[in-house]
């Protein structure tokens, strides 16, 4: 009944030849010990784990989750056969024992010998895990290390549009000089900013962007809340006809809500119409105002 048992839950394992040369080996190692009856008779639990771990490393090679993941499952696999292999030989030395009380000195030195190497084996299991994850550690490091280079870049490219780093990302301004007066076409100083901008969503296009619209108090409420709106959607249409992704651009306007500078002065109330570019961050996710 072991033996049947054993045959059925690690028969996934068997699946045709990979073309990995670890898991081939690992499968030749594993097909090997299967066909020993004291290994499936004495090491059945051995044996099933190291065939589970076969099993993984198939869907691994399957999923094409690298060869560095699949050498390591096969590895693993390959020393629980060994560890099945002596796990057996151990237990058939101590039966030898019991049965052949002549040969007792030479046979338990057979399971000790035995037994050590499955400890080293299971050592070597140990030593791979930590080397893979050491491994798994400095690669995680490096990308870290690339992704804030890549940061800084993105910044200091920013920083040349004028644009601020703020609690919600990086974020441009356009100032009510750069529109026509009471109008939303942006005027040639405005378009070469916009200009910019285009050009840096173009080169990463991970990066998406919100464009809000904002007015003074002068007028009505309902007038200073279209003309925000259309402010907002000129920049829009303009990074679109730059090459922007339409999907990647999404307007607000605000109309005179969030000022920025008293609208009792002249300069507070210039300082109020305005248009902000939120930039999203490399996810495209953008923080909420």
């Amino acid at each position: 009944m072991t033996l049947i048992a054993v045959a059925v839950l690690s028969g996934c394992a068997t699946s045709a030849p990979p073309l990995n040369p670890s898991l081939t080996a690992a499968h030749s190692s594993y097909d090997s010990a299967r066909s020993n009856p004291e290994v499936t008779t004495l090491a059945a639990l051995e044996l099933k784990e190291a065939g589970d771990t076969l099993t993984k490393a198939d869907e691994a090679f399957s999923k094409g989750q690298g060869t560095a993941t699949v050498d390591h499952l096969a590895y693993i696999a390959n020393q629980q056969v060994g560890i099945a292999q002596e796990t057996a030989k151990r237990k058939t030395a101590e039966l030898a024992v019991t049965n052949a009380g002549a040969k007792r000195t030479e046979v338990r030195l057979e399971a000790r010998t035995a037994e050590a190497d499955a400890a080293k084996r299971q050592a070597a299991i140990s030593q791979e895990t930590v080397d893979q994850q050491a491994a798994e550690l400095a690669a995680a490091s490096a990308n870290a290390e690339r992704d804030q280079a890549l940061i800084a870049q993105q910044e200091a490219q920013l920083r040349e549009l004028d644009a601020k780093k703020t609690a919600r990302g990086m974020v441009i301004t356009l100032g009510d000089v750069l529109f026509r007066t009471n109008k939303a076409q942006l005027e040639s100083g405005g378009m070469r900013n916009v200009q910019k901008l285009a050009d840096f969503l173009n080169r990463y296009p991970q990066h998406r962007v919100l464009v809000e619209g904002f007015t003074d108090s002068t007028g009505s409420d309902s007038y200073n809340q279209e003309l925000s709106d259309r402010r907002a959607n000129a920049v829009r249409m303009a990074l679109i006809n730059m090459g922007v992704s339409s999907d990647r651009v999404t307007t607000r306007g605000y109309g005179e809500a969030f000022p920025v500078g008293g609208n009792d002065t002249a300069a507070g109330r210039q300082s109020n119409r305005r248009v902000e570019i939120i930039i999203s961050d490399s996810k495209g996710n953008i923080a909420p105002r």
